[in-house]
């Protein structure tokens, strides 16, 4: 490199410090004690009023909901019904009226203060941008509603290829409500798929939801009931509320607000633990076209599971960019940026806590975050994330039977031992990737993983296996140790 190019970069390196020392004087600062927090705090679960920017009104969520069940249940219209925005936004989604991505809405479930106003009528929901006291809407009432609850839905799909795709979804879930239609037979092979998956990642909480009964007789639906009551015997759902309704005629809808309230209980959250997040969605929001001044960082979306994260904090993305060297072992290089936007649906925030899902403006370079890229990545506090690993050893638990297999033939659903440097689809978090299988000893399974994941002793693996030319879930297991990659 010559003198001059040398005074060149010297000039291009000091020109890009100022701007950046430009662009974080221009974040204001945050200052909240998190160690005061509660999920009830004022500053958390209404509008953050802070430092006179009334453009950083915020809603918090407190409760975040999976919506699991067979193919063309009713997922994202029960969604649609409960928060008034529809998950199905891409074009080929909508040709064909299944979900494809995971979708994602916010809402927010208010009571009547009138307590001679009928349950569960004086329950309501709307979208997370409604003002916190609107009047009650049942005719000659005259009294205002209150907010009770905050709830971020995850809509997962429904097709047995897209199996990975819910069990990301579910990864992040404190509750699930089961979608069971009907006008056809309980249960549907992905009904039950579904529901093992979500005792998998141990989640008690869950509201069973009798679709289409506008389609059925009376009569009909109360034998269907009992054939749903039978299908959940002995499993997490035994004790769960069966709800009738349409999702479509929006019938009952006031019933299931009701239930969310009552049965579900507002979960435990760490605000004072280091941030993380885990990644399940992320875009460039570019438009084509636009000029190289206007240019915005990618966008990371997903859940809060500690910590707070706040504007202009600097952030570490694990396990960043994956590339592998003249021997073909992979190369972890982290993403530092920078936190340069919070979202919540439309509302812009100042901190985001743990509870629903947020979107994290960055200063990464956009084309790292298109099209889903950054999915199954952790974004936390610089050197407070877990170790990426390699290989990892886990306890196993395999299912007896196959689920989401229609056949006759009970032998065929049995599920076998796991094989010798047999390829599995391991789930961890949000992070789907392949395994192969290095040996079996008991319960405990040593597996090489095709991409590095970030993760931690003791977190949740689900196991599924390609039969038919399709994923299946098999088994679950948590981690035990592994073979940690050093990053650059």
């Amino acid at each position: 490199m010559t003198a001059e190019e040398t005074l060149q970069k010297r000039q291009d390196d000091s020109d890009s410090d100022a701007e950046d020392k430009d662009i974080v004087d221009n974040i204001p600062k945050i200052d909240i004690d998190t160690s005061k927090l509660t999920p009830l705090s004022p500053e958390v679960i209404s509008k953050q009023k802070g430092h006179n920017k009334s453009w950083y009104a915020s809603f918090r969520r407190l409760t975040e909901l999976c919506t699991i069940g067979h193919v063309a249940h009713g997922k994202s219209t029960v969604v649609k019904a409960i928060s008034g925005v529809m998950t199905v936004r891409f074009k080929n989604e909508l040709v064909r009226n299944i979900t494809i991505k995971l979708g994602y809405a916010n809402a927010k479930i208010y009571k009547c203060e009138n307590e001679a106003c009928p349950r569960p009528g004086c329950y309501r929901s709307y979208r997370s941008d409604k003002e916190d006291n609107p009047p009650c809407e049942r005719p000659g009432c005259g009294h205002r509603m209150r907010l009770v609850r905050h709830v971020s839905f995850v809509d997962c799909p429904g097709h047995d290829i897209l199996m990975a795709t819910m069990l990301n979804g579910a990864a992040v879930m404190d509750a699930a409500l089961l979608l069971v239609a009907g006008n056809e037979t309980c249960p549907q092979p992905q009904t039950s798929e579904h529901l093992a998956a979500v005792e998998i990642m141990k989640l008690e909480n869950i509201i069973i939801l009798q679709n289409k009964v506008d389609l059925i007789k009376e009569s009909q639906a109360l034998e269907h009931q009992k054939s749903i009551a039978a299908f959940v015997k002995g499993t997490v759902a035994e004790s769960s509320p069966i709800v009738p309704i349409s999702a479509q005629l929006k019938y009952n809808i006031d019933a299931v607000n009701e239930y969310i309230v009552k049965r579900i209980p507002i979960p435990v959250r760490d605000f004072t633990s280091d941030p993380r997040l885990i990644v399940i969605r992320s875009f460039d929001v570019n438009k084509p076209g636009a000029e190289v001044d206007e240019l915005k960082g990618g966008v990371a979306g997903g859940s809060i599971l500690t910590g707070v994260l706040r504007l202009g904090m600097e952030v570490e993305i694990r396990p960043g960019i994956v590339t592998k060297d003249s021997q073909g072992r992979n190369k972890c290089q982290p993403i530092f940026s920078r936190i340069m936007s919070l979202h919540a649906e439309n509302n812009l925030l100042e901190f985001a806590v743990p509870g629903g899902l947020i979107g994290v403006g960055t200063r990464i370079d956009p084309t790292l975050c298109r099209a889903d890229r950054l999915v199954g990545q952790v974004l936390g506090a610089v050197g407070k994330l877990p170790k990426i690993y390699t290989e990892l050893e886990i306890s196993l638990f395999l299912l007896r039977r196959l689920l989401g297999v229609k056949t006759e033939d009970k032998k065929q659903t049995k599920v076998s031992k796991l094989a010798k440097n047999e390829l599995l689809l391991i789930n961890i978090g949000s992070t789907s990737t392949g395994g192969r299988v290095l040996s079996v000893k008991a319960d405990l399974a040593k597996i090489q993983l095709t991409s590095p994941a970030c993760t931690e002793i003791g977190e949740k693996v689900a196991l599924s296996r390609r039969i038919e030319k399709h994923w299946r879930l098999v088994g679950w297991g948590s981690v035990q140790r592994g073979t940690v990659l050093e990053v650059n």
